[in-house]
């Protein structure tokens, strides 16, 4: 895809992953809408960024957990640019067992609301549109909370109900993928330990103990958390590099899901018994 002149609405972009994909689509050249609804104190340094880099820009503040919102955003994309080719579907709340503790009815709700319902909300009212485009990509960032749950020493970090609406994503992307064929080519990217995600650039990562977070980056077997820039990279691939790609999961972890555990050398095993002429 020729990113030049497209215009993409990127959801949570006031900071984050969500703030690195959408300058990196300025930079491609990229008019972008862009939703906020929390975090006030990073939007001026957000809004000084694009206004240096020069971008035909929309900031639109909203909460996404009501599904009455995304339609509203997608009116006020097509009411500026006219079009739109690229949504990179990037909301999501909660997840961390050590910040919330046991589950409350609101936070559950928060979490499927947030986490699965806007995804689907924003999709359905962007659908018309990205596949009017005749050229178009969506992508769904999600967790590898959908894999590994709440078990070893993740299981500080996903909630039961944040690894089941992570899991659900993978559906969803599977189906609007047969949705938007051929016009609109649909992929999800599952993140592992991310600075800003899951990462040392969050309340929960400084709730836990020294032990718990050292567990945590062992278990990566690249041994590192991931960057921001890591999944920049991974959404511009998609996007620029990838048009024979729908349907698809890329698992961006560094092998978090594999588990950071040596392989056993080769074992000498049982020489089998000589042949009797």
């Amino acid at each position: 895809m020729n990113l030049h002149g497209k215009t993409a609405l990127v959801l949570g972009a006031v900071k984050g992953i969500g703030r690195g994909i959408a300058l990196a689509l300025a930079e491609a050249g990229c008019k972008l809408a862009l939703t906020h609804f929390d975090w006030p104190e990073a939007l001026p340094p957000l809004r000084r960024e694009l206004e240096t880099a020069g971008v035909d820009h929309l900031l639109i503040e909203t909460d996404l957990r009501q599904a009455e919102a995304a339609a509203r955003v997608v009116e006020s994309v097509m009411e500026r640019f006219g079009r739109l080719d690229i949504l990179i579907n990037n909301i999501e709340r909660g997840g961390w067992p050590v910040v919330h503790g046991p589950y409350v009815p609101a936070q559950w709700d928060l979490e499927q609301r947030t986490t699965l319902g806007a995804k689907h909300w924003m999709f359905q009212a962007a659908l018309p549109h990205l596949k009017a485009s005749g050229d178009a990509a969506a992508i769904n960032l999600s967790s590898v909370a959908a894999l590994v749950g709440r078990s070893g020493p993740a299981s500080l970090l996903f909630n039961d109900g944040y690894a089941a609406a992570n899991r659900a994503i993978a559906i969803l992307t599977e189906t609007w993928a047969r949705l938007g064929a051929p016009e609109v080519r649909v992929n999800e990217i599952m993140l592992g330990l991310v600075e800003t995600r899951h990462g040392p650039g969050t309340r929960g990562w400084g709730l836990l103990d020294e032990a718990a977070r050292r567990a945590l980056v062992d278990h990566v077997l690249l041994g590192r958390v991931g960057k921001i820039a890591d999944v920049v990279q991974a959404v511009m691939f998609v996007l620029r590099d990838a048009p024979y790609m729908t349907g698809a999961v890329l698992r961006l972890d560094g092998g978090f899901v594999l588990g950071g555990r040596p392989v056993a050398p080769m074992p000498p095993g049982v020489e089998p018994p000589p042949v009797t002429p």
